[in-house]
């Protein structure tokens, strides 16, 4: 406001002070011109005198008249009002000097001269016949009193237009700045919102009629609700990652707290046997005790071979998440699912196992290793968790640029409620199905975490009596004809 004001009013002034300008030399070079025109006027005798001559002719109120004839002499009078008064010694002297002066100087027949007692006066002289000189003079002040009191109308205007102009800014920024206000408004509430803690989520927004895209402060104002929205969706994603996080290690704590204390109880029985061995030195109690060392031995390595593959399974979660443990090459997935099925077979005996695979391999760029870890755990997954005599087929075809991997079977189906939760870590499967060994619930979050590493993906599908899983992953560039 400031700028605008103090820019216009530096023009408003410039353009005052010009005006001024134009107008008083117009006024000057009027009043000139009258000057030269009553001083041709002017009639004089060989005895007139100047008060005569005031007296006599049409002049103008304030009209100064100076003469000097041979046979009056120097004769000076002004018109005040309606009557005619002698000029003093001093005045007549100030004139005829001035006239001295522009005669000597050779300057034009008019000049500025201040009267004393009478004020500036605009002044003209005319030499006449047997040896007269008129000089006359209009005063300046009628030229001071109009430049007055138009610069006195351009000062009030003025003043009133930057009032004016100054109320119409202030009045279209507050107006403008509304949504900006609004904004504040809104991030100043959203700053007060406590987000180191609890499940947070930001309701504040700014109000849609704040928000207008045609206009910068609006699309401020969008930029801001979109801000928060993506915060809001993060804060809501960084919450359900502190439950699943939670949720692990409550998870990881339970199968892990098992197989630790089978091991603890094992070695104190270990223990406890020894030493009873040791107070008792009979063959027979030696022998028993050799007998339930061994046996708490074999319990112990088992739950060790268990918390070992656990911590494996969990570590290579973790580098999967970190885009590691993945060596590229060629892979050849249809031989993949053949070596599958016929390691399946001996391991599920009770179950029905078939193939289903297109003449021509189906390549991609992957790691062998763990692609065939995922197929492994998909394999184990149908079987562990589907009753005797259920059939599991087993297909891969390429489909455009993907090869696809389906793996069938027509149990009894996974439980709609918990489907969307079986690629969890720790995740078990639905009541639907019967387990018949503990696993830890890693095998298909494992199979989800190497397929994505692919770039792929894996999807389920179930009903009762039909349940498929799909992996679809990218499928390696057909050689050229």
């Amino acid at each position: 406001m400031a700028a605008v004001i103090g820019m216009v009013a530096f023009i408003l002034v410039m353009i005052a002070v010009s005006t001024g300008a134009i107008i008083t030399g117009v006024l000057q070079t009027n009043l000139t011109a009258q000057v030269s025109a009553a001083v041709n006027n002017v009639q004089v005798g060989a005895t007139s005198t100047a008060s005569d001559v005031l007296a006599n002719g049409p002049f103008p109120d304030g009209t100064v008249l100076v003469l000097r004839s041979p046979s009056t002499g120097d004769t000076g009078a002004y018109i005040d009002g309606r009557s005619v008064r002698a000029l003093d010694g001093p005045q007549v002297d100030e004139i005829r000097d001035a006239v001295a002066d522009a005669v000597t100087t050779g300057m034009p027949d008019s000049d500025t001269v201040d009267l004393p007692g009478l004020g500036d006066y605009r002044i003209g002289f005319r030499a006449g016949q047997l040896g007269t000189v008129a000089v006359l003079g209009l005063p300046l002040s009628q030229v001071t009193a109009t430049i007055g009191a138009i610069l006195t109308t351009v000062a009030l205007v003025t003043a009133g237009g930057l009032f004016l102009l100054a109320a119409i800014i202030a009045l279209v920024i507050r107006v403008g700045l509304r949504p900006l206000r609004s904004v504040s408004e809104t991030a100043t509430r959203v700053a007060s919102i406590r987000m180191d803690q609890g499940d947070v989520s930001i309701d504040e927004r700014v109000p849609d009629e704040q928000v207008d895209d045609h206009t910068e402060i609006g699309q401020v104002g969008a930029a801001l609700n979109s801000l928060l929205d993506r915060v809001d969706a993060s804060l809501a994603a960084r919450a359900r990652n502190e439950e699943m996080m939670r949720r692990f290690v409550a998870d990881a704590s339970h199968e892990l707290r098992t197989p630790l204390a089978s091991i603890r109880g094992f070695s104190e029985l270990s223990l406890r046997a020894m030493r009873q061995a040791q107070d008792d030195e009979s063959r027979q109690r030696i022998e028993m005790a050799v007998e339930t060392t061994e046996q708490s031995l074999e319990r112990i390595q088992a739950q060790s071979l268990r918390m070992t593959t656990l911590v494996e399974d969990l570590l290579l979660l973790a580098r999967l998440d970190e885009g590691q443990e993945l060596v590229y090459g060629t892979v050849d997935l249809t031989r993949l699912a053949v070596e599958a099925v016929g390691d399946a077979r001996p391991a599920g005996p009770d179950h029905a196992w078939s193939i289903d695979v297109d003449d021509e391999p189906v390549e991609l760029a992957g790691d062998a290793s763990r692609l065939n870890q995922v197929v492994a755990n998909l394999l184990a997954n149908a079987r562990t968790h589907t009753p005797a005599g259920t059939e599991v087929t087993v297909a891969v075809a390429r489909e455009d640029d993907e090869a696809v991997l389906r793996v069938h079977d027509d149990g009894p189906g996974i439980d709609p409620s918990v489907a969307s939760q079986l690629f969890e870590r720790f995740a078990r499967a639905d009541r639907s199905r019967d387990r018949k060994t503990g696993g830890t619930g890693l095998g298909l979050s494992i199979a989800k975490a190497i397929v994505e590493a692919h770039g792929g993906t894996i999807a389920v599908q179930s009903t009762p009596g039909d349940t498929t899983f799909e992996v679809r992953l990218p499928a390696k560039p057909r050689d050229p004809a």
